[in-house]
């Protein structure tokens, strides 16, 4: 009995959550006395906050030279800070119930809060948050260790083909663009402690920064946080921006490896967050190679011809244009056979678009499982953050689905004709004969 009723209650959450997600989500935004902006979703189905602080802080502000320093910044700051070493963060939040985590991509780096709501534990999280953001220690020993750590994943990722394969096709994508840069053995090696202290007083300020709350706690207490997180940091700039990136021109990259699979990627920079044509393009490709086993090239490649287990394309905006890709694993003496099926199916799709039938399923399956890109605090955050981060406008979630519903094939074919041309498609394969 005691198990039935936990699962009808389990049910009754994630229906409760799913109509929450149906029908809106509020953001309230507004800026702290230094001008952080600050991003906040009232929810209280579960005693928790989440709170997420983002800086402009990701890859792409690499000092040229020293690929890998925003990801060592970020990897360590938690690692001590505040007076209080590592071990006693864990610790501490673990005493509380309390998760810290967060990453660095290209574009920024994130530190993130997962909280009981109730004051006292809310509020001793805060202080761990506030410490590891305003105060990190980058103890050299700590230091030290995560940078022969990251060198030794580096050179281990550097025996495996679609490692190898992924650095390339950034490089080949991005060839005069700090978004091409990657890190290497050799530029960890070459960084020092006060690189990591030079980067983290630049970028981790509150010009430079964005804070995100989600959960049970009222807009006042929001606002509290967000003014004792912001207050903390030095005012700063915000990161200056590089020029956008240029298309590149058709090229193929070929690296050996003794693999026994050939790892094909295709691709060149297309769209940036916050571009009108993102919806076409979003729902264009899921009938390209987005949809899994209903998708063009799925259905060319694996149904027809049995060249790869799986074959897919997406496209991922970023703070400048993001690429657009296609990948797929086949065998070595099939590699060039599947990527002529790969751009026919492409140059196919670029001069009709998607046919009725086809349309009609994109727009069902997108708008169908879009409540559960909300239906947790964490995905409401996620979702927040990206918003309040990118500059989208507040109502990018109320609108979503009216947005995919007016797109025309028309607007498919339009968009794509603009942002993916093959003459500037770049190719990369590792270990195809």
């Amino acid at each position: 009995m005691k198990r039935l009723l936990t699962a009808a209650f389990a049910l009754f959450l994630s229906q409760f959550i799913a109509h929450g997600a149906l029908a809106g989500v509020k953001i309230e935004h507004w800026q702290t006395a230094g001008g952080t902006r600050v991003y906040f979703v009232e929810s209280r189905v579960l005693p928790m906050l989440d709170v997420q602080v983002d800086f402009a802080a990701g890859s792409m502000f690499d000092p040229e030279g020293k690929s890998g320093l925003a990801a060592l910044t970020r990897g360590i700051l938690d690692l001590g800070a505040g007076g209080r070493d590592e071990t006693a963060i864990a610790e501490q939040l673990a005493d509380i119930g309390a998760n810290l985590g967060g990453s660095a991509d290209t574009d920024r780096a994130s530190i993130t809060l997962r909280t009981l709501s109730a004051p006292d534990k809310r509020q001793a999280a805060l202080d761990i948050l506030a410490s590891v953001v305003h105060r990190p220690q980058f103890a050299a020993p700590v230091f030290a260790r995560e940078q022969a750590r990251t060198i030794a994943g580096l050179k281990e990722a550097m025996t495996r083909p679609d490692s190898i394969a992924g650095k390339a096709f950034w490089a080949a994508l991005y060839p005069s663009h700090p978004y091409g840069r990657q890190a290497t053995p050799e530029s960890i090696a070459a960084l020092t402690r006060d690189d990591l202290v030079a980067f983290h007083a630049r970028h981790y300020t509150a010009a430079n920064a964005s804070i995100t709350l989600v959960g049970d706690i009222a807009r006042s207490d929001a606002e509290r946080i967000a003014e004792a997180i912001a207050g903390g940091l030095p005012a700063g700039q915000a990161s200056t921006l590089p020029a956008p990136p240029e298309k590149p021109k058709w090229n193929l990259t070929q690296l050996a490896h003794p693999a026994s699979q050939a790892h094909i990627y295709l691709g060149l920079p297309a769209v940036e967050r916050g571009n009108p044509d993102y919806f076409p393009l979003l729902i264009g490709n899921y009938t390209l190679g987005g949809g899994g086993f209903v998708s063009r090239l799925m259905k060319e490649v694996r149904d027809k011809r049995g060249y790869a287990y799986s074959v897919y394309s997406y496209f991922a905006p970023l703070r400048q244009a993001g690429p657009f890709q296609i990948g797929l694993q086949t065998k070595r003496s099939q590699a060039g056979e599947a990527i002529k099926v790969v751009r026919e199916v492409l140059a196919d799709f670029l001069k009709n678009g998607p046919d009725d039938d086809e349309l009609a399923a994109a727009k069902a399956n997108l708008t169908g499982s879009f409540p559960l890109r909300l239906d947790s605090n964490k995905k409401l955050l996620d979702n927040a953050a990206a918003i309040g981060f990118y500059g989208l406008p507040l109502d990018y979630l109320d609108q979503y689905q009216a947005q995919v519903q007016a797109v025309t094939a028309r607007d498919i074919r339009q968009a794509f004709a603009r942002h993916v041309r093959q003459e500037n498609l770049v190719t990369v394969t590792v270990a195809a004969d």
